[in-house]
């Protein structure tokens, strides 16, 4: 049995990163699947774990720790070398922080924004305002259509496409499934190239969110 258990919540961009992490690390892992719908993460066995409530959180051999940032680098240090979330140069590993910081800074609040009005058995939004939201995700990733330095965000893959990619995998969702709603300009042609590229590696197909799976 592994030292290190992993909780994880299907469809959580920063759990979905921690699983990234530990399989392209090749890290031994339990994992333990949190259910949003049942309210799992806010039951007291867990809360003793996490008070915050929230995942992803591993326990590596009774060292607790949760922020999704802070296991992957951790992860990191755990078991250094390749393959590499973070690069060994400094330049390129600041860089690659950099990324990951302005995708949960800039990304996820102008796609929650966007998704909140979205979201299923909601009240229909004024266009208006799913049209307002809707710019201001495409200006986003706009940014990061020059933030690519070829096939990955930094050069090799690493735990910068590992944030990011979880988050443009729930643009792509949304604009699939309210289609009618959700304008399907919102990812240029770069983002959307190396969108598909990530899409089409083996981790992420065995880190695909379960939930996500009939639909895909």
């Amino acid at each position: 049995m592994a030292s290190l258990t992993f909780y994880y919540g299907s469809g959580s961009p920063y759990a979905w990163r921690v699983w990234y992490a530990l399989e392209h690390k090749g890290i031994a892992y339990d994992m333990k699947t949190l259910s949003f719908d049942k309210d799992e993460t806010r039951q007291p066995a867990f809360l003793a774990i996490n008070p915050r409530g929230k995942v992803p959180v591993i326990v590596d051999d009774g060292f607790t720790l949760s922020e999704s940032s802070a296991i992957v680098e951790y992860l990191e240090d755990k078991q250094p070398g390749e393959p590499r979330l973070l690069a060994a140069e400094p330049r390129r590993r600041a860089l690659q922080r950099r990324l990951i910081r302005e995708a949960d800074q800039y990304v996820v609040p102008a796609l929650q924004a966007l998704a909140q009005l979205l979201r299923p058995g909601a009240a229909q939004a004024p266009a208006d305002n799913v049209a307002t939201a809707a710019g201001a995700l495409r200006s986003e990733m706009a940014r990061w259509e020059e933030a690519i330095g070829g096939d990955y965000l930094t050069g090799a893959l690493s735990a910068a496409d590992f944030t990011l990619y979880p988050q443009v995998a729930l643009v792509q969702r949304l604009m699939t499934r309210a289609k009618n709603t959700t304008p399907t300009d919102l990812l240029g042609p770069k983002l959307t190239a190396w969108a598909t590229r990530m899409a089409a590696l083996p981790i992420t197909k065995k880190t695909w969110p379960p939930h996500w799976t009939a639909s895909r």
